[in-house]
């Protein structure tokens, strides 16, 4: 099989066409700081639209993230349970607050957190659960709060990938205390940086607002509560401008568009590669029953390491920015300085060395699809 030379990014960023209009409104205002209009719009879509209590937009999810680790009162000597195969993010907020990462090996299926493994990594000294929804397929938030709950450990939901997906009917990022959205530009609904702190469990909402104003009272000020703002707890400059609040709020104008974009590429990709597993050539993503993901990426597990890097060197000399993902936090230098792990992390291990990454973006032509589609099998065949 034959394919012509393309290019063919991996990400193109989205834009509605709206975004500018907003972006003139938040200028007129004279409001460009945080906290105006359009993060009060953002954030109370996000409350309606998945159910939590309190939404607070952030400059990135690895705010988010380290709001979160602020509010479960980690420190060190604490353990914080999650897994290797993620961000540095995930891991970078509790060690900044002295806690200890705990690495737990992935389900070979999802590539999520392996839940049957959590119980074994629980010491006196774990506070919380931190579950990665990898590709926007959930977690089972079901089995993780069964095993936090009785222990009072916090779970907290990393779930940067998945706006708009749901588990068992409920939207990713309302099952944990607290959760992490990510509006980076290679996310479904972006504002180029940006994230988004949710908290579901009532007791962290008067807290959350005071962190997230830098450790002062100052909401509370502008709503009359008190006489004058001063500085109450510990906190940082974690708000989004509303330059990038007004981006996001017309991206989110169309988060169901986008995703049923993403979903029609990601579905294209995924009944033309059945015929490669069936083979044996490659394995598809798995999408557990109860779970609607939201076509976040789409990815492929090659047999072994060789073939996964002789796969993607020809894909990017035709034109295909094909890439790999995450190295293991465990194996990292500073996952080794900062962190542990328990138990096998054969799966962990396997996924980076055998998984890549296929070009996926809303507006990508149907014949770029197909180039992609065709220049894997292609390389496949070549191997």
């Amino acid at each position: 099989m034959s394919v012509g030379r393309r290019s063919i990014p991996f990400n193109r960023p989205y834009v509605t066409g709206r975004e500018y209009d907003y972006l003139r409104e938040a200028v007129a205002t004279s409001h460009l700081a945080g906290n105006g209009r359009f993060t009060a719009r953002c954030q109370a879509w996000l409350e309606e639209r998945l159910g939590c209590r309190r939404a607070l937009l952030t400059h990135s999810c690895t705010g988010a993230l380290e709001m979160a680790a602020i509010l479960t009162g980690v420190q060190a000597g604490d353990e914080v349970i999650l897994p290797s195969f993620t961000f540095v993010s995930t891991a970078n907020a509790f060690v900044l607050r002295g806690a200890t990462p705990v690495f737990v090996d992935i389900r070979p299926d999802t590539l999520n957190l392996d839940e049957r493994l959590v119980e074994a990594a629980i010491t006196a000294r774990t506070r919380a659960i931190v579950p990665v929804h990898y590709a926007g397929i959930g977690c089972d938030s079901v089995a993780l709060g069964a095993i936090a709950a009785p222990r009072q450990l916090v779970v907290i939901e990393d779930a940067a990938q998945g706006i708009l997906a749901t588990r068992n009917g409920r939207p990713l990022g309302t099952a944990g205390q607290l959760a992490a959205l990510s509006f980076h530009e290679t996310k479904n609904v972006m504002a180029g940086e940006g994230g988004a702190l949710l908290i579901n469990d009532p007791a962290f909402v008067d807290r959350a607002e005071t962190v997230w104003e830098k450790g002062t009272d100052r909401s509370r000020f502008f709503r009359g509560h008190v006489d004058k703002y001063t500085w109450q707890d510990l906190g940082s400059s974690f708000q989004l401008s509303e330059i990038a609040a007004a981006f996001l709020w017309a991206q989110l104008g169309e988060a169901d568009a986008i995703t049923a974009a993403r979903l029609a590429i990601w579905n294209t990709y995924h009944d033309a590669f059945a015929p490669l597993e069936q083979r044996g050539f490659v394995r598809r993503p798995v999408v557990p029953a109860g779970c609607e993901h939201n076509a976040h990426l789409y990815y492929l597990l090659l047999p072994d390491p060789s073939c996964r890097c002789a796969v993607l060197k020809r894909l990017n000399e035709e034109g295909v920015n094909a890439i790999f993902h995450y190295v293991p936090l465990h194996t990292s230098p500073a996952g080794r300085r900062f962190g542990r792990a328990v138990g096998s992390m054969t799966e962990t291990l396997a996924a980076s060395e055998r998984l890549i990454r296929l070009p996926l973006w809303v507006g990508m032509p149907a014949e770029d699809v197909h180039y992609v589609i065709d220049a894997v099998a292609t390389a496949l065949e070549h191997v």
